[in-house]
């Protein structure tokens, strides 16, 4: 696995993986809210045996990212992380993408198809909902339970109500164990409320949602989207009844092959595609 860094536009010193013939056809496989890249260690490994090139980013505040000197709530809005990616799709001079997102990494992909629509060739999510409106209590929430319980005990609750594989939970718990919880409040100040159905109703490329049988907080919350999407013939939605919010860490070989049928139905399957221009 190559690691890569950079310095966004704002100072933050991000860091990535990138597996894979740099002439394949790219994918992102971006994490959510207090995971890390570190959560996709074994999907990129299969894309990259079955041909794609793989970016797996740690976003700011995750991971082996640095995080802003200021720490406002404004330095991790949507809009400041997806533009992050964009810089990082810059650095590893890679124009478009096949990008798939779990839970926050799908909110910023949401976002970047309504300011970068060209850079994504196709989205898939799963543990998202194109819209969302929680407490604004909830964000404060984070620091207290992780003084409270200690980093330990929160990461190994938390993982239990993730996954039902104690391998998973195992990862999860090591990534939760070394999480800020004032990146996480942060990020929590901005996802927890907003609409980004019409992003989405207007994106032309292929656009994936995964349901997971097992993620009932954010299936609680799908139905709207559902409903905006349901005339799109762009949008396609698959199930996967064993999964929960990490469904890539329950129902691997599931994942895969629906992402793979979904990207070969839309001629986005593994080839050689040029690099741009000037990387």
């Amino acid at each position: 696995m190559t690691q890569r860094t950079f310095e966004t536009s704002d100072g933050v010193g991000l860091v990535y993986q990138d597996l894979g013939p740099v002439s394949a056809m790219p994918v992102v496989l971006c994490h959510g809210l207090a995971a890390a890249g570190l959560q996709f260690e074994a999907d990129a490994a299969h894309f990259v045996r079955k041909g794609y090139r793989v970016l797996v980013p740690d976003l700011r505040g995750h991971g082996l990212s640095g995080v802003p000197i200021t720490m406002r709530d404004e330095d991790f809005s949507i809009t400041r992380m997806a533009r992050d990616l964009v810089e990082m799709l810059d650095h590893a001079g890679i124009d478009r993408v096949n990008w798939v997102g779990n839970s926050l990494g799908g909110i910023l992909a949401l976002s970047l198809v309504g300011t970068d629509p060209r850079r994504l060739a196709s989205l898939a999510t799963f543990g998202t909902a194109y819209t969302l409106d929680l407490p604004p209590f909830l964000p404060h929430m984070l620091p207290l339970v992780y003084a409270a319980l200690g980093p330990g005990l929160t990461a190994a609750i938390t993982a239990r109500t993730t996954s039902r594989n104690v391998e998973a939970q195992e990862l999860v718990a090591s990534i939760l164990r070394e999480f800020s919880p004032r990146a996480g409040k942060a990020v929590g100040a901005n996802v927890r409320k907003y609409d980004l159905i019409a992003n989405a109703r207007a994106y032309e490329a292929p656009i994936l949602l995964i349901r997971c049988g097992l993620d009932h907080a954010v299936n609680r919350a799908l139905p709207r989207t559902l409903d905006a999407m349901a005339d799109r013939p762009n949008f396609t939605l698959a199930d996967i009844p064993e999964g929960g919010h990490c469904a890539n860490l329950d129902a691997p070989e599931k994942l895969y092959a629906i992402l793979e049928n979904f990207w070969r139905h839309h001629g986005l399957a593994a080839k050689a595609v040029p690099r741009m221009a000037g990387a």
